[in-house]
């Protein structure tokens, strides 16, 4: 599983004209299963997504079709994390 934490490299008047295209290849990843939460941080700097992904040159294939990485919005810092424990809901998690 793996953490990525987005950080924007430009103003947000810039990546606001990106966003929509954004929403839409998140969209997509949601659909292939990619991606299982996202959402932008407070205050808005960045955003954060969660994949279940096993592989990380996979993750980072994907990653590079994002819109800000095409256009260089925003650095991606990715942690790969083994989950041990969660809440009930999140069950499906664990491995």
């Amino acid at each position: 599983m793996f953490i990525i934490n987005l950080t924007y490299k430009t103003d947000l008047e810039k990546v606001d004209q990106f966003l929509e295209e954004h929403i839409e290849y998140l969209d997509e990843q949601y659909e292939l299963e990619n991606f299982i939460a996202s959402g932008r941080k407070i205050p808005r700097t960045g955003g954060v997504i969660l994949s279940n992904l096993e592989s990380k040159t996979k993750l980072e294939e994907i990653l590079k079709k994002d819109p800000f990485h095409k256009n260089e919005l925003a650095d991606y810092d990715i942690i790969e994390f083994v989950p041990s424990k969660t809440s009930e809901e999140l069950k499906f998690l664990i491995p």
